[in-house]
């Protein structure tokens, strides 16, 4: 492995570490240098090792990006340039620009106990309640990302939802990209959804400037037993974007789960999701959909860890790939020794609308128990052509009979989405991207 970027990254560390840490609570330090250790160990993922052999990251942080470690305050006032376009949402928002918390000058009014601010104000304020959680899940040792994202972040988004309060409305998290040069930001999300409480979570990525950039995010999620938590992740970026996000979310007993990721529009994209399933009765849905074209590459990771009994989940994810655009997913099921009467099955399906697009699909299920009703699938084709002739023979035009399969094909992933208006604006988004009409957002100046 050629470790001349690595080498520029463990030298910028070792020489301004006192500047990283310098404005960070003692909790974000704490686990820096070891993380390092892991990162120098492992190095950028590249296609050499399994997990990445059809998304080369390596390449991807080869970039020569700027880093704001002396937290030098960039220009932004997200309020200003972003309204949220999806008709009738009521939503608690909040904004990430580059890897730092935005404080908005009216901060809204949240329930009593509910906490939404800064991870490194929260590590500061809330260091009792952070030392349960932080950097628990996070899987330093083992990916490289994570590791690298631990060393430098320095900031991000926390929230709190104590015991038995339900939120009424989402709260949704903007994260957007602003710079004049190539940028590298690594942020950090911590979300703690106390014992019998419920909460809805949208985070939405967007770019401000047409530079490259290299977004490494990394979320971790605990869901309290008697719980219900909604994830719901857009990506809408533009073609210069790296956009790395690893999501990690481990459910307590009878806790209900839903994770949705949808990526419209990006350059390179790759989604790690792990969810453990730490308790008896859990429930769990998780689901996405990339559209691609033109050259985007949209890589989502999947692992479903099922650890005790009496546990039930569904996966499914589904990509329409045109022109020279490349999608890969590799998913596994673990059922652990003692997870008896587990039901679990993994489905994805993916259309290449050209010959020039290509797919990469891997579904695994290992399984230690012996009484579990589990499954899995995959399929590459194309589109019905006996389906495009009838609808043709009905005076539909080529193109719109194209749009129509295509967008039936996403419907069961749309579906899957437990906030009405927002189903109905991603239907909307969905087919304007099918037309080739989305370019941005109506409501959102800052999506290129």
């Amino acid at each position: 492995m050629n470790m001349s970027t690595e080498k520029t990254y463990i030298e910028l560390y070792q020489q301004f570490s006192h500047a990283i840490q310098k404005p960070c609570a003692p909790l974000l330090n704490a686990p820096r240098d070891a993380a390092m250790d892991a990162f120098i160990r492992m190095g950028f993922p590249s296609s050499s090792i399994e997990d990445y052999m059809y998304t080369d990251l390596s390449s991807a942080f080869a970039v020569d990006y700027g880093l704001n470690i002396n937290r030098l305050s960039i220009p932004a006032s997200p309020n200003d340039v972003f309204r949220c376009d999806v008709p009738g949402i009521t939503s608690w928002v909040y904004f990430v620009v580059n890897d730092s918390f935005y404080i908005a000058p009216h901060q809204p009014k949240l329930p009593d106990g509910v906490i939404v601010c800064g991870l490194n104000e929260a590590a500061e304020k809330y260091s009792d309640l952070l030392k349960q959680y932080y950097n628990q899940l996070a899987p330093n040792n083992e990916v490289a990302t994570v590791a690298f994202n631990t060393a430098f972040a320095q900031d991000g988004f926390f929230m709190y939802v104590p015991k038995g309060v339900m939120l009424e409305k989402p709260i949704q998290l903007v994260d957007i990209m602003r710079s004049d040069v190539d940028f590298m930001a690594n942020s950090r999300n911590l979300i703690i959804i106390d014992e019998g409480a419920k909460a809805q979570f949208l985070e939405c990525a967007h770019t401000a400037d047409g530079v490259q950039f290299l977004s490494n995010r990394v979320t971790e999620v605990f869901v309290g037993e008697n719980a219900t938590f909604d994830y719901y992740s857009l990506e809408n970026t533009h073609n210069k974007t790296t956009n790395i996000a690893s999501l990690y979310l481990r459910q307590a007993a009878s806790s209900n789960v839903l994770v949705n990721e949808i990526v419209l529009h990006n350059g390179l994209t790759r989604n790690d999701v792990q969810i453990d399933l730490q308790g008896e009765y859990c429930q769990t849905m998780l689901c996405g959909m990339a559209i691609g074209d033109k050259a985007e590459h949209i890589d989502n990771a999947t692992l479903l860890v099922h650890a005790k009994p009496h546990c039930q989940s569904r996966e499914l994810y589904k990509y329409v790939l045109d022109d020279s655009s490349v999608g890969a997913f590799s998913g596994k099921i673990l059922v652990a020794k003692n997870a008896q009467k587990t039901e679990a099955m993994l489905t994805n399906r993916n259309l290449c609308v050209t010959p020039t697009a290509k797919m990469k699909t891997k579904p695994q299920l290992e399984i230690y128990a012996d009484d579990v009703k589990c499954s899995h699938g995959a399929t590459i084709g194309q589109l019905d052509e006996t389906a495009l002739f009838y609808m043709r023979t009905r005076g539909l035009s080529e193109a719109d009979a194209k749009l129509l399969l295509m967008y039936a094909f996403m419907a069961d992933v749309i579906e899957n989405i437990r906030i009405d208006v927002l189903q109905d604006r991603i239907r909307n988004l969905v087919e304007k991207r099918f037309r080739g009409e989305l370019s941005k957002c109506t409501g959102c100046v800052v999506c290129k």
